[in-house]
């Protein structure tokens, strides 16, 4: 099948659309301050010119050969890494929810996962895997402020729309991701992406690659 292949491939290949560079922090959060990006490029080019007006006017530490007083940071595990990814997920998702709106079931499953004496990397992994497939499958993002409202959008009569095909490719892609870094089993995987993505277009497997562009 297709399907089965293409997730294979994205095992044991690099997909583009991620860098080595890819956080665990879901990757989500673009979802309601259309001119952030301009806005992180502006604000990067102010700083970069105060950087260089303070360069000329003052001494940088590197023009002196101290040693560092601050002893060096410890390196985190990846548990760590995602231990703290999972917590910043769960804090802005319960931050945002519209008032009396219900957090999706998959929220305390993350917390019982973050939270699990011993508990491993694939587990932790999925559940913030899980989490962001249910953000963006069933709450409507406020562009205002962000807050999530349940949806009554009609996924399966309106995937000719782009963006709709760009939030399930971000999210198909992700999962891929994640095997290719070790983080999920991809047997795991395929059953995730069936059960929350595939099914909630009506198409199979095979016509969900081809809508895609697989």
């Amino acid at each position: 099948m297709k399907f089965f292949v293409f997730l294979f491939i994205a095992a044991v290949s690099t997909v583009s659309s991620f860098t080595d560079s890819f956080s665990m922090m879901p990757l989500l959060q673009r979802q309601y301050s259309p001119s952030a990006s301009s806005s992180v490029f502006k604000s990067n080019s102010s700083s970069a010119s105060q950087t260089h007006r303070a360069s000329t006017t003052a001494l940088e530490m590197s023009d002196f050969d101290f040693p560092s007083a601050m002893p060096e940071k410890p390196q985190q595990t990846m548990r760590e890494k995602l231990e703290d990814s999972a917590t910043t997920f769960i804090a802005d998702i319960t931050a945002r929810l519209g008032e009396g709106v219900e957090p999706p079931s998959e929220l305390e499953a993350l917390k019982a996962a973050r939270d699990e004496e011993g508990g491993d990397v694939p587990t932790l992994a999925l559940k913030i895997y899980e989490l962001m497939i249910e953000q963006g499958m069933r709450y409507d993002v406020d562009p205002d402020n962000g807050e999530l409202t349940p949806t009554q959008f009609d996924i399966k009569n309106n995937l000719d729309i782009p963006e709709v095909k760009a939030e399930f490719d971000h999210l198909y892609k992700y999962g891929m991701e994640l095997i290719r870094r070790g983080m999920l089993d991809i047997d795991v995987a395929k059953e995730t992406v069936k059960e929350k993505l595939i099914k909630r277009t009506g198409l199979t497997p095979e016509e969900f690659d081809e809508w895609l562009g697989y």
